[in-house]
């Protein structure tokens, strides 16, 4: 099957395609399913960073359907890693649902890339949603020993129990935000509550990922308003609401 545009536009700009095999599927909440990959080399090709995503491509209806998904636990050795789909009405989601050992996916790697901020955070500050949890886990792992303040925004009551919220609780501060007026409610606790939590902006780490138009106003505040460096912060919309 042809990806048509998207998939000749990554082709242009050198995205490297590679074949995942399930080998697991696992629902971790009522709403969110986990399914395990054997990579077809994809790691040991490319290395590993934090917040590392792919490009997945769905078949349905005679036409391909891409969605990037971010990766879960990847292990370069075994070549293997996980990706956490959201249940919801979707190719991606029916294709999650189905997902049976031995299944396979074509996808794409291009666009991923992560640079640490040096030098290391006193603290981080982390804004983000289902959709971008398994990113805040991985940063979680990548600095230790770094304490992080974490707002997560949630569409359901199951979305405080995805693993990333097992993560460290003793060191870090989860806060859940039940999702309202379009990602308003996310914005206004996060503009409330960061000032007096920052310190000097040029030892903090801002990282913001959730829908485009509140990851849009929270990186001009955190940046213009609060003064935190460019190189200090990180700010990319995941989704269009």
């Amino acid at each position: 099957m042809g990806r048509g545009w998207e998939g000749l536009a990554l082709k242009v700009m050198r995205g490297r395609d590679f074949a995942f095999t399930v080998t697991t599927a696992e629902d971790v909440t009522t709403d969110c399913r986990r399914v395990r990959f054997a990579d077809g080399g994809m790691l040991d090709a490319t290395g590993v960073h934090p917040t590392m995503w792919v490009r997945l491509w769905f078949p349905e209806a005679g036409r391909p359907h891409q969605r990037a998904y971010t990766l879960v636990d990847p292990d370069p050795a075994a070549g293997t890693f996980g990706i956490d789909f959201a249940l919801h009405d979707g190719p991606a989601s029916r294709w999650a649902s189905a997902a049976a050992p031995g299944d396979s996916i074509q996808a794409t790697v291009q666009g991923s890339a992560f640079a640490a901020p040096e030098p290391t955070p006193r603290r981080m500050f982390l804004v983000g949603d289902r959709a971008s949890a398994p990113a805040i886990g991985s940063l979680l792992r990548a600095l230790p020993g770094v304490p992080a303040t974490i707002w997560l925004e949630t569409q359901h009551d199951s979305d405080e129990r995805l693993p990333v919220s097992r993560t460290g609780r003793d060191h870090h501060d989860f806060r859940f935000v039940p999702r309202e007026d379009a990602g308003g409610r996310l914005a206004a606790q996060v503009r409330t509550a960061l000032p007096g939590l920052l310190g000097d902006p040029a030892e903090a780490y801002v990282w913001i990922a959730c829908d485009t138009v509140t990851t849009r106003e929270l990186a001009r505040f955190v940046r213009k308003d609060l003064g935190v460096p460019r190189p200090r912060t990180h700010a990319l919309g995941y989704w269009r609401p």
